[in-house]
């Protein structure tokens, strides 16, 4: 048998690479884990979800300042936002996250943690800083990075991504997005509640194209009464830098030009797979921007090179990215056969309301060909909703035709965290009988869970039929009030 440094080494620290190298050393896997960043933790934690969740509750705070009027309170004019106290409230959150993902850490459990920019140089060998080291397997875990788009201009004109918006020295004064997606949203939202001016840029006239278009434009209907603007079915035809302010040029459906100005760019138009500069091209292992080729173990064209995470798209989220991760490690390590399966990928969206889903939604079930029906419980008849003052959104709950739930949208206040019980449910087989005759806290969100599974079982138990029979065996005389009640009640 060969003799390798390692017997595995993972390229990239993200969420994905962590997972497997964790998992892999504490198996007892002699384990190498090379990173291009300064830091472990991947875009995840410094330019992704830790610092956007970071700012949409700090931006979320500043709103309810203003908001004491809805409460019955006094209403308040806080002063403008210091954006520098902003990003250094991100910093120090990002930093107490690091300590769990930090060198130090991973060494305790056994991980070699190198930095610098690897590349292969065979199937088995990396070429890093001059130097050659080998490992019997190798996970390529690099994450993906802003998409730039082809726009006129772009490249002369100064904007933001994900890389920088969230270290900004000072709040802008206006700010147009170019795109409309989750990120897109929720930075929208979150900078217009800080006192930015916000128009949001989409080619399609959808804002969350994924996402079902009743929640979706509620969503939007939310933002537009905080002030955001949207220009849907609008392409954008060229960008330029007017020195202290950005222009965009944007034609819409009729084919006519309009000019939009800003002080700032955001551009949140996709992601693209980090592959460059690997030398997969030597290796002849498929890959482009979209992503690394794998099949359902997640092993590339070389059985023994796997990829996973936002390398190779798909469900670009850190969840699925450690899910991923798992796979591998039962691949690798263990060498039990396992594939991956994605029917039950949960995600949300963390706007106000929030908007999270797991399995099929109307939209992915109309293009499936599915027959189904769909259940649905409003924000506004919850206690605890309208207690907090939020009662808008809705939960919608597919079934097939033979009732067996398809898929579940929640639009609402901590929606994320109601979907969890719906997690449970996906992955347990638990039926919705059961979530309809379990006992839930009164009153919190979560009854709504409850509230929809009932109402699938309501027709049935309050039924004519059923009605029938009781007053056959135990002699009911129906009504006692109503204009329908029986004759022998009134």
């Amino acid at each position: 048998m060969s003799k390798y440094d390692y017997d595995l080494g993972i390229i990239g620290g993200g969420a994905a690479g962590l997972t497997v190298a964790s998992g892999a050393a504490q198996l007892g896997a002699r384990t190498l884990l090379v990173e291009k960043e300064e830091a472990l933790g991947g875009d995840c934690l410094h330019y992704g979800c830790v610092p956007s969740k970071t700012l949409i509750k700090t931006a979320h705070v500043y709103h309810l300042m203003k908001s004491g009027p809805r409460f019955g309170l006094p209403a308040l004019s806080p002063p403008p936002v210091d954006f520098r106290q902003v990003s250094a409230r991100i910093r120090s959150v990002i930093g107490v996250i690091q300590q769990h993902d930090s060198v130090e850490r991973f060494c305790r459990l056994g991980v070699k943690v190198e930095f610098g920019d690897p590349r292969f140089s065979d199937e088995h060998t990396i070429s890093l800083a001059g130097r050659s080291i080998s490992a019997r397997s190798w996970v390529v875990a690099t994450g993906s990075s802003p998409a730039v788009p082809a726009i006129e201009g772009l490249e002369r004109t100064p904007y933001l991504t994900n890389r920088e918006i969230f270290y900004l020295d000072r709040l802008p004064a206006s700010l147009i997005v170019l795109g409309a997606g989750p990120i897109a949203i929720e930075m929208a939202q979150a900078f217009g509640r800080l006192g930015s001016r916000v128009t949001v840029i989409q080619r399609s006239g959808q804002i969350l194209s994924k996402e079902d278009p009743d929640l979706a434009s509620l969503v939007q209907q939310e933002l537009e009464r905080e002030g955001v603007v949207f220009e849907l079915d609008a392409a954008v035809v060229r960008v330029g830098d007017l020195g202290r302010e950005r222009e965009v040029v944007v034609r819409n459906q009729a084919g006519e030009n309009r000019t939009l100005k800003a002080e700032a760019l955001l551009v949140a138009l996709g992601r693209s797979a980090n592959v460059a500069g690997l030398g997969l091209d030597k290796l002849d292992i498929a890959a482009d921007q979209r992503g690394i080729k794998v099949d359902s173990r997640l092993r590339t064209s070389h059985k023994h090179i796997y990829a996973a995470g936002d390398v190779i798209g798909g469900h670009q989220f850190t969840h699925v990215a450690g899910y991923e991760g798992g796979v591998v490690l039962r691949n690798a390590v263990f060498h039990l056969p396992q594939k991956v399966d994605y029917t039950r990928v949960p995600w949300c969206t963390y706007t106000q309301p929030e908007l999270a889903s797991i399995g099929l939604n109307e939209k992915r079930a109309r293009a499936a060909g599915i027959d189904y029906t769909v259940w649905s419980e409003e924000f506004a008849a919850n206690d605890r909703a309208l207690a907090a003052g939020e009662s808008g959104g809705r939960i919608k709950l597919l079934l097939d035709q033979r009732e067996k739930p398809l898929g579940v949208q929640i639009l609402g206040p901590r929606a994320g965290e109601l979907l969890s019980e719906w997690v449970a449910v996906f992955n347990g087989g638990v039926g919705l009988a059961k979530i309809a005759a379990a006992i839930h806290p009164y009153p919190t969100l979560g009854e709504i869970n409850k509230k929809v599974a009932g109402a699938i079982f309501a027709p049935k138990i309050f039924s004519p039929l059923v009605r029938k029979g009781l007053k056959f065996f135990f002699s009911f005389k129906g009504r006692a009030c109503g204009e329908n009640q029986d004759q022998a009640g009134q």
